[in-house]
Formats: C-alpha cells, structure tokens, sequence
C-alpha cells in the first residue's frame, strides 16, 4: 500500500508560546508600573484597573456568547490584558462609571466587532481610551488625584509645550521614579522599562518597535533643542521619553501583535511614523500628549506596510 502524504498549512513545528503565555508575561510586566502608581496614587489605581478588566472580560464573555455564538475566548487573558491598558491610559481620578464604557468601547467594537483577538486592526485599549478623550474631555484630562499628599494639576508635557523654559526645573530622576502628573501607567517611567526588559527577555517583543519609536522622538527632540540652543539638545529628548505615554504607547502598545508589521523592516519603519507623528502632535498640535493618536494613524498604515515589506519568497529573485 502505497504512503499517504497529507498536505497542512504552516506552521508545521509547533514551539512552546501560546496566546496565554503571552498575555500572562505582558500582565507580569505590567505589574512594576501597577505597583508604583498603587505606592503614589493610592489604592484607587487598584479599583478602577479591577473595573476596567472585569468590565472587558465580562463583555467578551458575553460577546462572544450571546452575539457571535461561539465559545468564550478570556481563557487567552487577551481581555484582562486590555483592561490592565486601558485603565493605564486614564486618569486615577476618573469615575468608574466612565471606565466601563471605555472597556465597552475597547472590547465591543475595537476588538470583537473585527471577530476577536488575531482580526482587529487598531489596539482595543487605545480605540477605547481615544472614544473617552474626545467624549469625556474634561475628566479624561483631571489630573486632580483627590488623594491627600498625592499630585495634583496640570502635566509637565502640557506645562512644558507653552513654556520650554521650565525644562530647567524639571528632576528626571524624580519623572523616572514616577514623582510627575499623568495617567495611571504613564507615571512610573523606571517600572515601565523594567516591564520591557522583561518581555524582551522572554521573547514576547522584539527590539525593533520601541527603539525605533523613542529613537526617533529623541532624534527629533534634539533637532527641536538644537533649534533653541542651550543646554535643551538634552534635556528636550530626555523628557520626551520620559514623560506622558512615550514608554508605555512604544513598550507594550505599539507592539501588539494584530496591529504592528510581522517584519523587522516594516517593524522600523512603523515605529519611526508613530514617533515622528508622536513630536509633531505633542510640540505643535492641540493635545499635549499625541502617542495614542500616533499609534492609532500608525495601525491603520500596517496593512500597507505589510504589503510592501514582505520577504521575498525562497527561490525567487
């Protein structure tokens, strides 16, 4: 009797990762900036990322149940890792009320209105935390903490974009240890780093995004210093990195696997667009702060990305 063979699609070897096993790295990296924010900000940061990513587990379940028919996906904890984003991309301050539909937002029509994890073209934290900024404006911007001690005021990109003179009184070591106004994730610079070193480690991302995105918003800063003279060629890149959604937007959102190129060209060049667009929002557009809207334009150009940066096909010239 003569041998079957049988014809698959690839992959053919199957390694060790698996959706879970990502998303649970991503959610250990996370914890380092979940602790700082807790230690500065209060126990608050706790319960409004508790409402954010019971709010998208829930409405995936039942998505996923009562719309789409089909088995519940949280198992992949794909949904408590949008969560743990989202609620890191809002203020401390911000009721909980506002939080669940933004997990609404981000789960319903970012992610499962695409068919779920793997479909979606635009990050579902940030289609969710985008939906917010321009529908509650005013207490997606209150930075006032209502925690005695805490901080409390404007941002330091948004004090810094009218008035550059101020760089001179900024302490970086202070914005590194998460002593600086922002979003519940933005403000523990130090612990975002060591989240990354973390996934790099593992294998989770690679190199390529996050050094291309702060690489070229350092680059451009400087450019912007140099312009102006002095001692700003670096401090302006240096506080840029630092501040607002930089490490966190390059680090663990730019990097999600459905919505950034799958090749290491495509990967810089992607990375290069969300930093530039990222400077020029932040220095000379309406909203103190552009990463979110940077990546956002940015997913939408993966596609064509993908399109023109594909490897060329074994064998072929």
């Amino acid at each position: 009797m003569a041998t079957r063979i049988f014809a698959a699609p690839s992959p053919h070897i199957h390694g060790g990762e698996s959706t879970r096993r990502i998303m649970g790295d991503v959610v250990l990296a996370l914890l380092p900036a979940l602790a700082v924010s807790t230690y500065i900000l209060g126990l608050r940061v706790l319960f409004i990322t508790a409402v954010a990513v019971l709010s998208c587990v829930v409405f995936e379940y039942l998505i996923n149940r009562l719309f789409l028919k089909r088995k519940s996906t949280i198992g992949d904890l794909s949904a408590v890792v949008t969560g743990v984003l989202l609620a890191f991309n809002l203020p401390v301050g911000i009721p909980w009320w506002i939080v669940v539909i933004g997990a609404l937002v981000a789960i319903g029509i970012g992610k499962m209105t695409f068919g779920g994890l793997g479909c979606n073209p635009f990050n579902p934290a940030l289609t969710g935390r985008i939906f917010l900024l321009i529908a509650y404006p005013v207490q997606m911007t209150d930075w006032t903490t209502g925690v005695p001690d805490a901080l409390s005021g404007s941002t330091l990109l948004a004090d810094v974009k009218y008035n550059t003179s101020l760089l001179s009184e900024v302490d970086f070591l202070q914005m590194l240890g998460g002593h600086m106004n922002g979003s519940m994730g933005e403000i523990g610079a130090l612990a975002l780093i060591l989240g990354g070193i973390y996934l790099l480690w593992r294998k989770v991302i690679s190199w390529h995004i996050p050094v291309a995105v702060l690489g070229t918003m350092a680059i451009f800063a400087a450019c912007v210093g140099l312009g102006k003279g002095g001692e700003l060629v670096y401090q302006l890149p240096l506080f840029h990195i630092l501040a607002g959604g930089a490490l966190l937007g390059a680090i663990y959102m730019a990097t999600d696997y459905s919505t950034s190129p799958m090749t290491h060209k495509g990967m810089i060049i992607y990375g290069v667009g969300i930093g530039l667009l990222t400077m020029i929002i932040r220095l000379w557009g309406a909203y103190p702060e552009g990463m979110s809207f940077a990546i956002f334009i940015m997913n939408a150009a993966t596609p064509l990305i993908n399109k023109y940066c594909r490897p060329k096909r074994f064998g072929t010239k």
